[in-house]
C-alpha cells in the first residue's frame, strides 16, 4: 500500500490532544494542532486555545516533552481557518469532546478537506465506530480506526487499536508499526465495545474495591497500601489513581459502562457508590480541585502534609500507619508472582479483601473473551501498559496457580469462564508456558490448542538468550551472552544494577572474550533500570575500615575498565534506560557509542553523598562537551568547564535521552530508541554497523585547561554562594575538589593535559573526600533514607 506517515494533524488541543501532539513531536514528527475558535475571539485570538495548549506543555508535570526542542515541530491553528492544511497530513487524529454528534460533524468536515488515502482515527474512549462513521464514504471508512492513547501520553505505554468492520488491514498494520517503532507504544487490539479493554477491566476492578470497602472495614490508606506495589500495582494504587484521573472522569467512564452494557451479567458493578457521588457534588474531584480521597494541607511550621478522607465521617484526617501481617510477609518475597500470591493467601482482613476483589476481576476478565478481545494476551498487555500493573490478570492467576485459583473462585461463589476448565482438562496447567521451541505460548481459546504469543521478532530480551543457552561467562554480578552475528551482550544483574567489583570484573572479561572471538559488544539488560550507580554500601564499609587502598584500587580499576571500553579494537555500544546514575552514567560514557532508551534519567549525582565522580565521569563529561575543541587555542575552555562543573556540582539529572544529549552525557555517537523492547536490537544493529564499517577506536583526547586561574574563578563563585547561604562549607569543599580536577590541576592553557592525568586528579580528589566525616554521614543518610543530606 505504501503508506508513509510524515506529518500528523491532531484535532482538539485539550490535555489529551496536546499530549498526543507532544509525543508525536518527541518522535520527530511534525504536527498540526487545531482547536475551535474561542467565542467572541478578537483579532489575533482565533488560535488562542491551541496556543494556550502549547504554553501548558512547557510547564506541565510530569513533562510531556522530552525537551524544549520538540515544541518547534508543533504548529497551531483553528477549525475554521486551517482545515485546508489537513491536505498536508498523512494521519488525522480526532480528540474532541466525547459527544457523538460533535464527532460526526468533525468527521464530515475532515472528509471534505483531506487528500485520498489519509488515515483518520478517533481517540474515543468508548463511542461506537459505527455511530461515528454515520454518513461517511466507503473510502473514509476503509481508512478509519480507533487509536486510544492513555494519559499522560509520553509515559503510558498502551495504545489500543480498534478496527471498524470496513477498516483496511493495511491501515491497521501501518498504525501498529508506527505506534510501536516510532512512538514506542505497546499495541493492543480491542473490539468495538464500550471502553475497549483496559478501561473496561480496570474500571470493573476499581468499582469492586469501592463497593466492597464498607464490608471489608478498610480505610482509604489501607486499601492503597494493599493494592500498591505489594500486589504488583503502581504506588498510586486505587484511590490515588482516582484522584489523578479525576473523579468526574472516572464516573464518566463507569457510567458509560452502566448505560451501555445492558447485557453484561455484572452490569450493577458499574453503579456509582453514593459516597463517590457525594464527593463529586461537593467538588472533591481529586488533584484538579485540590481535594479528592487525599488532600494536601499545611501542618505545623507551614510544612505540607497529605490527609485522607475518612469515609465514615466524610471529613479529612491525618493518615494512620498501615500494618498487616500479610503485607509484612510479602515484603520479604522478592519474586513478584510469589509476593502477590503471599498477600492473597494471607489470613488478615487486608489479604481477604485482596483475594476476593482480585478473583472477582480475574473471573470477570475471563468472561470477557471474546467480547472485548480475542485472547487474554491482549487483556494482560492492556492492564500492564495502560494501568501500570506489573503482571496482567492472567499472569497473576498463573502466579497463584490456575487450578488452585479456579477452585478458590468457586468456593467464593464466583463464576469464571468455562474455557478455563476446558484448558485444564486438556492437560495445560498454566495460561503462559514456554513451548519446545523456546517460545512463549498461550491457550488459543476457540481453537482449543496452544499457540505462540505474537510479538515483534526484533524484540531482544535476556530471557530469550537464557532459553537458547547463549551464556558465555558469568559471576554473581553480571553475565556475558552471545547475541548472535558476532555480537556479545554484557548484562548487569546486581541489586539496582549497582556497580561493584563483580561488574568491573565482567567488564574486563567481556572485552577479553569479545576482542578474541567476536566483533562487537553491547552493554545492556532487562532490569527496571540500567544502573542506579555505585554500590555505596560497600564503599562505606571500606571507608569505615579505613581501607583506603581498597577504595583506590576499586576506583582505579573502574576507570581503567571504562577507558578500555573506549579504546577497545571492537566497538562497544551501551544501551542505557531509566535510571542511569553515577557509575552507571560513567559506564555509559565509557562506550564508543550509545543507543539510549527515550526514557532515560541520567546524571553524575555523586555530590549527593559528598563525593565527586570517581570512575572517570569528570573527564568523560569534559571530553563530550569540550573534546572537539580541547586543543584549539581559539576556544576559551572556561565556558565548557562551567557547564561541566554545574552539571556535576548540582547533580543535574537529564529526564530524557534528548535532554541527556543536550547536557553532553551522550556524546556525539548516539541514537534513541522510542520503544524499550527494541533497545537491545537497535544497540546490536549499531554495534555491528560500526564493525562492518571498519571501526577504528578514537584517539585519546588532550585538553587545554585553565589551571590555577580557572580554579580561582570557580572558587570565587563558590565563596560568594557560601556567603549568601546557598552552599555549606562542606559543599564548597566538594566544589573545590571538583574544580581542581576539571581545571587540570597545576597547568596552564599553554600546555595540554592528558586523559590519564585527569583520571589521576579525580582519584586523589575522590579519596580525599572519602576521608571527610560529613561525606560518610551523607552516605549513611542516603542508605537509610534514600535521599541526600545537606550539611
Amino acid at each position: 500500500m505504501g503508506i508513509r506517515i510524515r506529518k500528523v494533524a491532531v484535532l482538539g488541543a485539550g490535555v489529551m490532544g496536546s499530549g498526543i501532539a507532544a509525543h508525536l513531536a518527541n518522535a520527530g514528527i511534525p504536527v498540526l494542532l487545531l482547536d475551535i475558535v474561542p467565542p467572541n475571539a478578537g483579532p489575533g485570538e482565533r488560535n488562542k486555545f491551541a496556543l494556550s495548549a502549547l504554553a501548558n506543555l512547557k510547564k506541565a508535570r510530569p513533562a510531556p516533552l522530552f525537551s524544549a526542542a520538540p515544541l518547534r515541530l508543533i504548529s497551531v491553528g483553528n477549525f475554521e481557518d486551517d482545515f485546508g492544511k489537513l491536505k498536508e497530513c498523512d494521519w488525522v487524529i480526532e480528540v474532541v469532546k466525547e459527544d457523538l454528534k460533535v464527532k460526526q460533524a468533525v468527521f464530515a468536515k475532515v472528509e471534505a478537506n483531506i487528500r485520498p488515502g489519509t488515515i483518520v482515527s478517533s481517540n474515543t474512549s468508548g463511542l461506537s465506530i459505527k455511530g461515528m462513521l454515520e454518513g461517511r464514504s466507503e473510502t473514509f471508512r476503509k481508512n478509519f480506526l480507533v487509536t486510544h492513547f492513555f494519559n499522560p501520553v509520553r509515559y503510558m505505554r498502551l495504545l489500543e487499536l480498534v478496527a471498524g468492520v470496513e477498516t483496511d488491514p493495511a491501515v491497521m498494520a501501518e498504525i501498529a508499526r508506527f505506534g510501536e517503532a516510532v512512538l514506542g507504544k505497546g499495541i493492543v487490539y480491542g473490539k468495538d465495545t464500550t471502553n475497549f479493554i483496559a478501561n473496561r477491566i480496570g474500571t470493573y476492578g476499581m468499582m469492586k474495591v469501592l463497593q466492597g470497602l464498607s464490608a471489608a472495614e478498610l480505610s482509604v490508606e489501607e486499601v492503597d497500601k494493599v493494592f500498591g506495589p505489594a500486589m504488583g500495582r503502581p504506588k498510586s494504587a486505587v484511590f490515588r489513581t482516582a484522584d489523578i484521573v479525576g473523579l468526574d472522569t472516572f464516573i464518566h467512564v463507569a457510567k458509560n459502562c452502566y448505560d451501555t452494557l445492558v447485557h453484561d451479567e455484572d452490569r450493577d458493578t458499574f453503579k456509582i457508590p453514593a459516597f463517590v457521588e457525594q464527593m463529586v457534588a461537593r467538588g472533591q474531584l481529586g488533584e484538579k480541585s485540590g481535594a479528592g480521597f487525599y488532600k494536601k494541607v499545611k501542618g505545623e511550621g507551614g510544612k505540607s502534609d497529605i490527609h485522607v478522607l475518612d469515609l465514615g465521617t466524610m471529613e479529612y484526617r491525618a493518615q494512620k500507619k498501615v500494618r498487616f501481617e500479610s503485607l509484612g510477609a510479602a515484603k520479604e518475597v522478592e519474586d513478584l508472582g510469589e509476593r502477590i500470591a503471599t498477600v492473597m493467601k494471607g489470613t488478615d482482613k487486608a489479604a481477604k479483601f485482596a483475594e476476593k476483589t482480585t478473583f472477582e476481576t480475574l473471573a470477570y476478565a475471563s468472561r470477557r473473551i471474546p467480547e472485548i478481545a480475542d485472547d487474554y494476551v491482549n487483556i494482560d498487555r492492556a492492564m500492564r501498559w495502560g494501568f501500570g500493573w506489573e503482571m496482567g490478570p492472567f499472569q497473576v492467576w498463573d502466579a497463584y496457580g490456575v487450578k488452585a485459583g479456579l477452585e478458590r473462585m468457586k468456593t467464593l461463589g464466583l463464576k469464571p469462564a468455562a474455557w478455563v476448565d476446558e484448558m485444564l482438562a486438556s492437560g495445560r496447567t498454566k495460561f503462559y508456558e514456554v513451548d519446545k521451541a523456546g517460545n512463549d505460548s498461550f491457550w488459543n481459546i476457540p481453537a482449543k490448542v496452544s499457540a505462540k504469543v505474537q510479538e515483534n521478532p526484533s524484540f531482544v530480551r535476556v530471557g530469550y538468550l537464557k532459553r537458547g543457552n547463549k551464556l558465555i561467562s558469568e559471576n554473581y554480578a553480571a553475565s556475558l551472552w552471545d547475541l548472535g552475528d558476532g555480537c556479545t551482550l554484557l548484562e548487569f544483574h546486581t541489586k539496582m544494577n549497582s556497580i561493584d567489583d563483580g561488574i568491573i570484573e565482567m567488564m574486563e572479561k567481556a572485552l577479553e572474550e569479545t576482542e578474541a572471538n567476536h566483533r562487537a559488544l553491547v552493554i545492556g539488560n532487562d532490569g527496571a533500570h540500567f544502573s542506579a550507580g555505585a554500590n555505596i554500601a560497600a564503599l562505606l564499609w571500606a571507608i569505615k575500615e579505613s581501607n583506603y587502598e581498597a577504595v583506590r584500587a576499586l576506583v582505579k580499576r573502574f576507570q581503567a575498565a571504562n577507558q578500555r571500553m573506549r579504546y577497545s579494537p571492537v566497538p562497544v555500544v551501551v544501551a542505557p534506560f531509566n535510571l542511569t546514575l553515577g557509575g552507571g552514567a560513567e559506564a555509559t560514557m565509557g562506550g564508543n557509542a550509545v543507543q539510549a532508551s527515550a526514557e532515560l534519567y541520567m546524571g553524575l549525582v555523586e555530590v549527593g553523598v559528598g563525593l565527586i565522580p570517581g570512575g572517570g565521569g569528570n573527564m568523560q563529561l569534559l571530553r563530550n562537551l569540550y573534546g572537539r575543541f580541547s586543543t584549539d587555542r581559539d576556544f576559551d575552555p572556561l565556558p565548557f568547564l562551567k557547564k561541566c562543573f554545574l552539571s556535576i556540582g548540582t547533580a543535574k539529572v537529564a529526564t530524557s535521552a534528548e535532554e541527556a544529549a543536550e547536557a553532553g552525557f551522550l556524546g556525539l555517537e548516539y541514537g534513541i530508541s522510542m520503544n524499550r523492547d527494541l533497545l537491545l536490537h537497535d544497540a546490536k544493529g549499531r554495534a555491528l554497523g560500526m564493525a562492518n564499517a571498519g571501526f577504528r577506536p578514537p584517539r585519546p583526547t588532550q585538553f587545554r585547561l585553565s589551571g590555577k586561574s580557572g580554579y580561582a574563578t570557580i572558587d570565587m563563585m563558590l565563596y560568594d554562594m557560601q556567603l549568601n547561604g546557598q552552599v555549606s562549607e562542606h559543599d564548597r569543599k566538594i566544589g573545590q575538589k571538583l574544580a581542581s580536577v576539571l581545571t587540570g590541576g597545576d597547568t596552564s592553557p599553554l600546555s595540554t593535559v592528558s586523559e590519564e592525568r585527569l583520571l589521576e586528579l579525580e582519584q586523589e580528589a575522590f579519596l580525599s573526600l572519602c576521608g571527610e566525616e560529613k561525606t560518610q554521614a551523607r552516605i549513611e543518610h542516603m542508605l537509610v533514607n534514600g535521599k541526600p543530606l545537606r550539611n
